[in-house]
């Protein structure tokens, strides 16, 4: 990869269901596609914030399946891949691929000291295909360690730790693309030129987001009411903030 999968903020797409808890693929892709429209650079399907620990090994290729057909051509969708084990993170990474995904994400195992061997299977799995990694220590810790970064196989970086100094000791030693997945870093991360942002709050007001990330400070304050609202009670906040904008389904599967 010459260079970054995108550039400026992308969506980690919330999974929607129907009021008996069935997946509603159609609906998900159709919600990525109005988010695309208001300016979302990237969908992420089956990621944390989409219920993937909820999710079949079929219900995840549906979403991928109907989200890449909503979408622009030019608009990746990248398949949340992330599981306990490399086995299993290597097996969702090769049917993401073979399905159609233009990148895969995987989140780092918790209680994993040596990310390496992790990250090494699922980038054989992904072939020729992008894979990112993703730190969240609040969700899966430890987490990545930051002097493991340079050593791994992979085209780029997530980082939902929200940690400001850990952002700018990244970019001491990584110098691939980084992508912040906390909205209250949006105006540093773009001050700093990193690459973009894959954000939850997306699904619910991404035209702050994406100003905030342009530099606007007013933006970066609007976006705070809704951060609140959509990391509340999750999942319930968010599909409860992104029915009220949009007309979705509230049904969750966690919880």
């Amino acid at each position: 990869m010459s260079g970054p999968l995108f550039t400026g903020v992308g969506v980690a797409l919330a999974t929607l269901f129907d009021e008996a808890g069935e997946l509603d693929a159609k609906a998900t892709a159709g919600h990525a596609a109005i988010l695309v429209e208001l300016g979302v650079r990237a969908v992420v399907v089956a990621g944390s914030t989409g219920e993937a620990s909820a999710l079949t090994s079929e219900e995840r290729l549906a979403l991928l399946t109907e989200t890449r057909k909503a979408v622009p051509a030019e608009v990746p969708v990248i398949a949340g891949t992330g599981a306990p084990s490399a086995r299993q993170a290597a097996a969702l990474t090769r049917e993401a691929r073979e399905a159609g995904a233009d990148a895969v994400l995987a989140l780092c195992p918790p209680r994993n000291n040596d990310p390496r061997p992790f990250y090494e299977a699922v980038a054989e799995a992904a072939g020729d295909l992008p894979s990112l990694a993703y730190h969240f220590p609040q969700t899966s810790p430890p987490g990545i360690p930051v002097e493991a970064l340079p050593d791994l196989p992979i085209q780029g970086l997530k980082d939902s730790s929200a940690n400001p100094e850990r952002l700018l000791a990244e970019l001491q030693v990584f110098h691939r693309p980084l992508y912040v997945g906390a909205a209250p870093l949006l105006l540093m991360a773009g001050s700093l030129g990193i690459a973009g942002a894959i954000l939850a709050v997306a699904n619910v007001d991404p035209e702050h987001a994406i100003a905030a990330f342009a530099g606007d400070p007013a933006a970066q304050q609007a976006l705070f009411a809704a951060h609140i609202r959509a990391k509340a009670r999750f999942p319930f906040g968010l599909k409860e903030a992104i029915a009220d904008r949009f007309g979705t389904s509230t049904t969750t599967r966690l919880g």
